[in-house]
């Protein structure tokens, strides 16, 4: 059983599996608390129906797009070894995003790591990232990123993002980093240009 605080089917909005059909898995349940938040109402998991691992899968399953993103709110509050079991056990790609301050748990196709100032993650998660997506909210984030990129792997796809409400400040900032950094790419919240979930 888990607290789902909502389930879509639509287009992956954000870093390397951007544009990518994919069914997204919103669990309740979040202690991070970053103030820029768009789903605060994620939070207080007692707020959000526990729901059945299997009806969860079902559901995910009836979707021509065989990937499955699990977000929250922290989805690592929660072990997701059987959630994940039975969406491979169905031929379903598993895709989490975590800001990586809970132990790992599932089995997964790809992990985006994005860690947060507010509660920074632990150390052991990192050389497991496939990415690792670090949102620009002022200019220390820049220092921040850095650091973090020390800690995964060498193949790890490396992503800056401005968050949405300073976009316009920090997005030139940003384009100016990844020209003098190119290990570095830039992610955009596509979904939010398109109106879509």
């Amino acid at each position: 059983m888990l607290p789902l605080m909502e389930e879509f089917y639509t287009i992956q909005g954000e870093g390397y599996n951007s544009g990518k059909a994919a069914y997204f898995i919103r669990l309740g349940g979040c202690d991070v608390g970053c103030h820029w938040c768009d789903v605060k109402e994620s939070w207080d998991a007692d707020m959000h129906p526990l729901t059945a691992t299997q009806t969860i899968v079902e559901h995910a399953d009836q979707f021509p797009g065989k990937a499955v993103v699990v977000t929250g709110g922290e989805p690592l509050l929660y072990n997701l070894d059987e959630l994940t079991k039975q969406l491979k056990a169905r031929g379903i790609a598993t895709f989490i995003e975590t800001s990586g301050a809970y132990p790992l748990s599932g089995f997964w196709d790809w992990i985006c790591l994005s860690p947060k100032k507010f509660k920074a993650p632990r150390k052991d998660i990192a050389p497991f990232a496939n990415e690792l997506k670090v949102i620009v909210f002022n200019k220390s984030d820049f220092a921040w990123a850095e650091e973090h990129a020390k800690l995964v792997s060498s193949d790890c796809k490396l992503y800056l993002q401005p968050e949405w409400s300073k976009a316009a400040e920090m997005t030139p900032l940003i384009i100016d980093y990844v020209m003098n950094n190119p290990k570095w790419e830039i992610s955009l919240q596509t979904h939010k240009f398109l109106n879509i979930p």
